[in-house]
């Protein structure tokens, strides 16, 4: 059992939701990314996605692109990504970490180290999971399988366009959990229409029985709150990254787990 399915299945007993934060490796500061990777594990997260900074990032809204442009100018890579997990074991060996991010990182990081390098290589370093959103399901099944190997799960997105053929075809390659947008557009874009959210979880699960994440407008206690009801998961990151991007150093990390505990608190109420 992965460390993902181990996670879901503790809260699960516990009849709790995961808490899933996400930020930008590398940003606001190139050094920060492992320290507020345990502070968001001290605030009560339990899965930690982690994004990969690419220069296009189609499914962005521009909060989450203008963090993925600091993060490359900062010199941040796959290569440094894989160095703030590897860093943030030292202390962690429990808290799945899942990277986000797009196909050309992953095949480049391949191009430049040898095939299968990055499935060795972010095992090595203790990923957990990867979630490459520009890569179809009906084209992934080496793939998913190469991480299965290594004992990785590949995860998915699903949008409210999605229709039942994709959501079986999802389910067919995909493990650890599914992550469904629960917007039409980008991150950090529109208000979330929850009740939207609650019709289409039941469709959701008639196709795929590892557990549903709910992400993309999720921005407070109150809307965490209410998407927790429904969902498996609750994945929280635009918000996160407005908070901390113009902030000092010594106060990112505050500053995240302030904010996140009030996440927590709002989930297990």
């Amino acid at each position: 059992m992965s460390r993902i399915a181990s996670t879901f299945s503790a809260l699960q007993a516990q009849g709790r939701k995961a808490l899933i934060p996400y930020v930008t490796a590398g940003f606001p500061f190139a050094d920060i990314t492992p320290a507020l990777m345990h502070g968001m594990v001290e605030a009560g997260a339990d899965v930690i996605e982690l994004g990969v900074p690419f220069s296009d990032p189609m499914a962005d809204g521009p909060v989450i692109q203008k963090a993925g442009e600091k993060a490359l100018s900062l010199g941040i890579g796959m290569v440094q990504v894989l160095d703030h997990v590897r860093e943030f074991r030292k202390r962690n060996s429990t808290t799945p970490v899942v990277l986000m991010g797009y196909a050309n990182p992953v095949e480049r990081y391949d191009q430049k180290h040898g095939a299968g390098a990055f499935v060795r290589d972010a095992a090595a370093a203790g990923v957990d999971g990867v979630l490459i959103v520009d890569y179809p399901p009906e084209e992934c099944e080496a793939f998913a399988a190469s991480l299965r190997e290594y004992g990785m799960d590949l995860i998915f997105l699903l949008a409210p366009t999605s229709t039942d053929e994709r959501m079986a075809q999802v389910a067919r390659v995909a493990s650890g959990y599914v992550y469904y947008v629960s917007l039409k557009g980008v991150t950090g874009s529109g208000a979330l229409d929850t009740a939207a959210v609650e019709q289409m979880l039941p469709r959701i699960r008639q196709h795929v029985t590892i557990p549903v994440g709910v992400g993309f407008g999720i921005r407070d206690a109150a809307t965490a709150q209410a998407i927790g009801k429904v969902a498996d998961a609750v994945v929280i990151g635009s918000r996160i990254i407005q908070l901390i991007e113009d902030q000092e150093h010594a106060k990112v990390v505050p500053l995240t787990i302030d904010f996140l505990r009030g996440i927590r608190k709002a989930l297990d109420a």
